[in-house]
């Protein structure tokens, strides 16, 4: 940014208070010398690019199956705990013991098995974002050459922007071509992570 900054003050100190002032006032000046500059809003180009919203609906109903399985062996573990505190009264001490071990091993394993599965949509999620993000940014190249542009950044809030004109935002220009390229051939475009089985 500091070198773009050197250019584009650079440029300005070339030009005539005169020329700076008619620049002004025509809506030009967005650029350094000949550079022609856009910006996207990338929050909005992810979350509304056809493929991420897809594929995040697909890791939310995986989510929610996760969900699902794990309270499912979490009743049945504290249904088999609660009938140990129920019976064991009528065990030997050895087979109290055993039963406990064995009743910690499980609460064991469905610790492992829960944290595996949150491992596992993490992986998911972290796969979607690099592809979405590699997806964009071949979109981004292959629009900026067809447009014309040398120069695209992502404004973000709390970003290194502070200020750009509305003139030189082609973040719904964007959006609509990546889902139009997306739509127009779902299968060409590179797949989230593989819904891998989590441990048991």
């Amino acid at each position: 940014m500091l070198g773009l900054a050197s250019v584009f003050f650079y440029s300005c100190d070339q030009k005539t208070s005169t020329e700076s002032t008619t620049s002004a006032e025509s809506g030009e000046g967005m650029s350094a010398a000949d550079m022609k500059v856009a910006y996207v809003y990338t929050d909005s180009v992810i979350n509304k690019y056809d493929f991420f919203k897809k594929k995040s609906e697909e890791i939310t109903d995986k989510g929610k199956r996760f969900e699902g399985d794990l309270q499912s062996r979490a009743r049945g573990f504290e249904q088999e705990v609660a009938t140990f505190q129920q019976t064991g009264g009528n065990m030997t001490p050895n087979q109290q013991r055993a039963k406990q071990e064995e009743l910690m091993q499980k609460e064991q394993n469905l610790m492992t098995y829960r944290n595996n599965l949150m491992q596992e949509l993490s992986a998911d999620e972290t796969s979607l974002y690099n592809d979405v993000y590699e997806q964009v940014q071949t979109y981004l190249k292959e629009y900026a050459q067809e447009n014309g542009i040398d120069l695209i950044l992502s404004y973000t809030r709390g970003g290194a922007i502070w200020y750009a004109t509305d003139a030189i935002d082609v973040t719904q220009s964007v959006v609509e071509g990546l889902n139009k390229k997306y739509n127009a051939n779902p299968s060409a475009v590179k797949p989230a992570a593989a819904d891998s089985t989590a441990k048991k």
